[in-house]
């Protein structure tokens, strides 16, 4: 399929470069970090020969949201910000951004994504995860009441919000001791956001933003499995559920979130995804440069779904949420 939108795609400029480094083993950080500072070469060519026509990028993890410092995080999202816009200006064909954020304090994240969104052209955010603040002993989720005016400011930008993965801290991670393997894109990640978004759909912020439009992953990072069990687990006991929220727990997943294919080129989960959400709710993304476009093209391009859902979830409903045909 030509003209595929992808939307999950990172970059890093050279002061986050090094988060990226443990993410694969030491032979092959020359290739990563090659793929991550690469905007308008090789990327571009694997896009022509792939059919992509346009990429959203974001900047590499957890980079903004691993610093402690609120102001160290904030000018650094600033300066990825302004280099990511120049990027863009190199090619608006082809290219759009998400905004980095320092939700360690939300009044200052707020006042960026406005200043990307309407002095950039940004399309929307991409967090990564929780954030770490040296004022804070806990990591901060943003469900958290301090986050209420950053949200009220992202629905009134009516721009989206993708909530993307990081592990958790050493002292939140016992159960992996011994077993590293788990953590990172293989169980971890995955894990960590679908509590951070369950967090945030229980909290009832979408009772009171109910136009936020928050993006997850990895086909959903498991949650579309488990939507059900959600909410109907001891459905005998007749006892109604201890969220702050009003509706079921599904509703919002149906009605505030879209999932991307990054990272997860498996037709059963595909599948399983538009039998839960809907293909309307469903975007081609690759998780370039972490894994292959050629592997998430391939897939997509040849996968058993109808023609119909495959131009959907190729582009037009990347085309729709981002207004990328204004």
């Amino acid at each position: 399929m030509k003209g595929k939108i992808a939307l999950e795609e990172h970059f890093a400029t050279e002061e986050t470069l090094m988060d990226s480094a443990g993410f694969v083993p030491e032979k092959d950080w020359p290739e990563l970090k090659s793929r991550l500072l690469d905007i308008q070469d090789r990327r571009l060519r694997l896009m022509d020969e792939h059919g992509i026509e346009v990429m959203i990028l974001s900047l590499n993890a957890p980079a903004v949201q691993a610093i402690g410092d609120h102001r160290k995080a904030h000018e650094t999202a600033r300066r990825a910000n302004d280099f990511l816009a120049e990027e863009v200006a190199k090619r608006p064909d082809r290219f759009r951004g998400f905004a980095a954020l320092a939700m360690q304090e939300p009044e200052l994240a707020a006042a960026e994504l406005e200043r990307c969104v309407k002095d950039l052209g940004f399309v929307g955010a991409l967090v990564n995860g929780f954030s770490e603040d040296v004022r804070h002993s806990k990591p901060l989720y943003y469900d958290m009441p301090q986050y209420l005016p950053f949200w009220a400011t992202v629905q009134t930008l009516d721009v989206p919000f993708y909530l993307h993965p990081r592990n958790p801290l050493p002292p939140d991670a016992g159960i992996y001791d011994g077993h590293g393997w788990l953590l990172g894109p293989t169980w971890a990640f995955g894990q960590e956001t679908a509590v951070h978004a369950l967090r945030l759909m229980g909290s009832g912020l979408f009772d009171q933003f109910p136009a936020l439009r928050i993006i997850l992953g990895h086909m959903g990072e498991g949650l579309p499995y488990s939507m059900w069990r959600i909410d109907h687990r001891n459905a005998w006991l007749k006892a109604k559920p201890k969220y702050p929220a009003k509706r079921k727990i599904v509703d919002y997943f149906n009605e505030n979130f879209y999932l991307t294919t990054s990272g997860n080129f498996r037709t059963q989960t595909l599948i399983d995804a538009i039998l839960e959400i809907g293909a309307d709710r469903i975007l081609f993304s690759t998780d370039w440069p972490f894994e292959n476009i050629d592997h998430a093209a391939e897939w997509f391009d040849s996968t058993s779904i109808s023609e119909a859902d495959r131009l959907k979830i190729g582009s037009a409903n990347a085309a729709r949420l981002f207004k990328l045909d204004r």
